[in-house]
């Protein structure tokens, strides 16, 4: 039997905390070789575009994909998750919450491992949906005494501010200064600006920096000089470099950075690489998202499906 969830379904049976600890182990399992991730693949059309990741972890039980679409009328996405011992449809799941959670456990877990200890401030950039995600990721890491907002429009930032600021339970500033938000102790990029929001020379010594807007080669949030200050560059994985980490992209072309330099975070989470190695590093994770961070939660989602009688089962 299937079971099929609908988006408000998948929503409701999702929290922040959990999703940080499956992505977590994930990407550990990653590193450690106990699973296996395949980068995004798109098809492009002139309407509309289909992109396709996938990935398998046996250990938690997780096998599958997701799909999604993008056209004038939106974007859909789509889960399938797989037993990985029988080869079985377990269930199929609308995964536009999904999706937005995984992205910002990543940054949560980035900062758990690169920020400072003592890191306490947070600047963002961006003040739509992903955004929320974000800074609920990083609040459930780090105790912070601010947090700051800039992005295009004064209505986004202060509805962004009013909103979260409930959810949360603290006080959240919005900015028309540029750079303020670099000045914090953790950075956010996460637009969809095709240009630098963030200049390397805005950031202060010790500060960690969660890149995580673009996923497209001609897309770069951070400009070069970020890249070039960082003692440390972290991705997902090191398959999306020439594929489509646009935010590493101009840095990797004139040699500010090797591709050999770059570490992935589940290698960081293993213990197989170092972290930060001093308070004054800036350190870097460009997140491009992947499909093993998508079934880790889908997996999550399905357990608590089938435990609660949530969703609708046929024999597809």
């Amino acid at each position: 039997m299937t079971l099929f969830l609908t988006e408000g379904e998948v929503t409701g049976l999702l929290d922040m905390p959990s999703v940080l600890d499956a992505v977590e182990d994930v990407l550990r399992q990653h590193a450690e070789g106990k699973a296996t991730n395949h980068a995004r693949r798109r098809v492009a059309l002139s309407t509309s575009g289909l992109n396709v990741m996938f990935a398998g972890a046996p250990e938690i039980g997780a096998l599958g994909l997701k799909a999604y679409t993008v056209a004038r009328g939106g974007a859909r996405f789509y889960t399938m998750l797989f037993d990985p011992n029988s080869g079985e449809l377990l269930a199929q799941m609308q995964s536009d919450k999904l999706g937005q959670m995984r992205t910002g456990a990543a940054s949560g877990i980035a900062t758990k491992h690169l920020a400072r200890e003592d890191a306490s401030t947070l600047g963002i950039y961006g003040a739509g949906w992903q955004a929320e995600s974000q800074l609920e990721a990083i609040a459930a890491v780090r105790k912070l005494d601010r947090v700051v907002v800039h992005s295009r429009t004064e209505e986004k930032r202060k509805a962004f501010a009013g909103k979260m600021g409930e959810k949360l339970g603290m006080e959240i500033e919005t900015t028309t200064a540029a750079e303020e938000p670099a000045a914090q102790d953790i950075v956010v990029t996460v637009t969809s600006s095709r240009q630098p929001v963030l200049k390397g020379e805005w950031l202060k010594p010790g500060a960690h920096v969660n890149a995580a807007g673009s996923n497209f080669l001609m897309k770069a949030e951070i400009d070069r000089e970020v890249v070039k200050r960082a003692s440390l560059v972290a991705v997902d994985s090191r398959e999306e470099l020439g594929l489509e980490a646009g935010n590493l992209l101009p840095a990797l072309e004139t040699g500010a950075v090797l591709p050999e330099a770059i570490r992935e975070l589940g290698a960081i989470i293993a213990g197989h690489v170092p972290g930060r190695r001093s308070p004054d590093d800036i350190t870097l994770f460009s997140s491009q998202g992947l499909a093993l961070e998508d079934l880790a939660s889908a997996r999550l989602v399905y357990d608590r499906a089938k435990a609660k009688g949530v969703g609708r089962e046929m024999d597809f």
